[in-house]
């Protein structure tokens, strides 16, 4: 179950760093909402995980799932290009993670 509530928080990540760009400097009303409710509803999922999950390992899964989870929607929704380098990070971090559920907790 702790599983679950650490991607239900990386999901909530994803949404609020998202509605915050489409905020645009919170100068949108729906859109900065959006980002208030995902940013609390994601610290309050990850806060579950961490009943159970060790901290270092649920924090840095739930930043690397938020680092590529808007890498691939900030391409996708805003076109935003990403460099070689910038995908060999973004592949690394996803290495990272798939180690941390193996090896890790």
């Amino acid at each position: 179950m702790e599983w679950i509530m650490l991607l239900l928080a990386a999901v909530c990540e994803v949404a609020w760093a998202i509605t915050m760009k489409l905020s645009e400097g919170f100068s949108r009303l729906t859109p900065s909402i959006i980002t208030a409710v995902g940013y609390l509803a994601s610290a309050w999922f990850l806060s579950l995980a961490l009943k159970k999950l060790p901290l270092g390992t649920a924090y840095a899964m739930w930043t690397g799932f938020g680092i590529v989870g808007t890498s691939l929607l900030g391409m996708l929704l805003f076109h935003e290009s990403l460099s070689l380098p910038q995908f060999i990070c973004i592949a690394l971090i996803v290495a990272g993670i798939i180690g941390l559920k193996l090896l890790g907790a």
